[in-house]
């Protein structure tokens, strides 16, 4: 029994003495979390987040790193161990069964190209043993046009943005008179930025190249989560006006993840500012989607979904919502990547209140209004009798409505089975985002109003829907 003890205590010493034992044997390697770095795409000037690259020791002894290197050495910054210079490595020991981290950046001078540039390098190990090992770092170098100074206040007379290379707009950026954004425009904005357009606005992009305007923030917060899913990343588009019937053209214009998407808002009682969005999509955002405040407007084949409060939000002025979808499903996942909770509030709501402003008449025609809280529709108006809104062939989740308008809808019930539908609950784990497309068995289907479709052959992604029951909604089922 004796002999026995004696042989463990041996063993143990032995093991535990030869994970410090530098080895030289060259079958003996280091493995790596990623055996390329890869970086998404780095605004040049900038600089990007911190990737983390994980190196293993899974030999029972250890393994010295004589020298760790870059091929390059003028893009990329490496932290190994908490060394930021790289030539101060020598002679490292990794115990065996032990890790280290190791720190990579990159900063990128400007390419003059519009387009994106590849910029690589190699991070080599070079071992005691005589073996080296290799981890490739790639990252896509973006020039961007930047416009204002973070801090501070930028105006400009007029603004014409083209699709030559992105735009990065760092703050408050005021446009005194007319804008226009070309087809395939991208408009990045920084944490807190906003832009105001005083006169007119033309933004014309198309289902192969639209207009994008979205936070800069490229990476990703978690490796399957991109930080294009977290809403907040930026202020807003504010339309704001005194001046008498001023135009709006907004196709197929999407805006992402900020705090509001679309504020369109005038002091006047006539001569409303009027806005025309068609093929637009106004998605995730910490308060509201589009905020219509004494501006007419007509909304075709667009999709405003997923914000903390309002969807819509119409306080004055004619509004006019055909095949368009609004769904609010913000925060429905279980994973926490929202800075603010979603409010209890519907997916659509009408003020019309108001006893000294315009009066308020909005209608929804082969529309979706729905979400995961039980009433998605309010109409705030003094007597239902008298509201002069139009609600036709739509596929609505409301408990609220009851106006002489309200006809050939179809109503959301509680023992409903069937989804409206692809997918409105975000598995991260998937990487399956939410899908506002029909579901195969969807209520929606063939529902919408046939002689109103008909002004609208072809859905949001340019499906027919001629001579097949037209679908409520921005989407028509294939």
């Amino acid at each position: 029994m004796r002999k026995f003890l004696l042989f463990i205590v041996l063993a143990c010493l032995f093991v535990g003495c030869s994970q410090y034992r530098v080895t030289d044997d060259p079958t003996c390697i280091l493995q790596f979390s990623h055996d390329t770095l890869r970086f998404d795409t780095v605004f040049t000037e900038q600089g990007s987040a911190t990737l983390q690259l994980m190196v293993y020791n899974r030999n029972a002894q250890a393994l010295l790193i004589d020298r760790v290197t870059l091929a390059e050495g003028t893009a990329f910054r490496v932290n190994v161990d908490g060394e930021q210079q790289l030539e101060h490595l020598t002679h490292l020991q990794l115990d065996g069964g032990d890790s280290l981290f190791v720190f990579v950046r990159v900063d990128i001078d400007p390419t003059h190209q519009n387009t994106p540039v590849l910029v690589s390098d190699k991070l080599s190990f070079h071992m005691t043993t005589g073996r080296t090992q290799e981890v490739t770092l790639e990252a896509w170098g973006q020039d961007v046009t930047r416009l204002g100074k973070q801090g501070e206040k930028q105006y400009l007379a007029n603004a014409h943005f083209t699709a030559d290379k992105p735009y990065l707009i760092t703050d408050t950026l005021i446009i005194q008179g007319d804008l226009t954004i070309d087809a395939g425009a991208t408009l990045y904005m920084h944490n807190g930025a906003c832009l105001y357009a005083l006169g007119n606005v033309t933004a014309e992009g198309t289902q192969v190249a639209p207009v994008v305007i979205c936070g800069d923030r490229l990476d990703r917060l978690f490796d399957s989560v991109p930080y294009r899913y977290a809403s907040g990343s930026w202020n807003g588009i504010y339309l704001i006006t005194e001046q008498a019937n001023v135009q709006y053209q907004l196709s197929y214009v999407d805006i992402l993840s900020g705090n509001i998407g679309l504020y369109c808002y005038s002091e006047r009682n006539e001569d409303l500012p009027q806005l025309r969005m068609d093929g637009c999509r106004i998605h995730n955002h910490a308060l509201y989607g589009l905020v219509l405040i004494h501006t007419d407007a007509l909304i075709t084949n667009s999709e405003i979904s997923n914000c903390a409060s309002y969807c819509v939000y119409c306080s004055g002025g004619m509004h006019e919502f055909v095949h368009s979808t609004v769904a609010s499903y913000y925060g429905y996942t279980n994973i926490r990547i929202q800075a603010t909770p979603k409010e209890d509030a519907a997916a659509v709501f009408i003020d019309n209140l108001s006893k000294t402003k315009p009066a308020t008449n909005t209608s929804f025609y082969n529309s979706i209004i729905t979400g995961w809280l039980p009433n998605q529709l309010v109409v705030a108006t003094p007597f239902d009798q008298y509201y002069p809104g139009t609600f036709l062939g739509n596929y609505l989740k409301t408990d609220t409505l009851a106006l002489p308008h309200a006809a050939e809808n179809t109503y959301w019930q509680a023992t409903d089975t069937a989804e409206v539908f692809r997918n409105t609950f975000y598995r991260y784990k998937e990487y399956v985002y939410y899908n506002f497309q029909l579901d195969s068995m969807s209520p929606a289907i063939g529902i919408a109003d046939s002689l109103t479709a008909q002004l609208y052959p072809t859905d949001r992604l340019g499906v027919s829907r001629q001579n097949v029951r037209p679908d409520a909604g921005c989407y028509q089922h294939e």
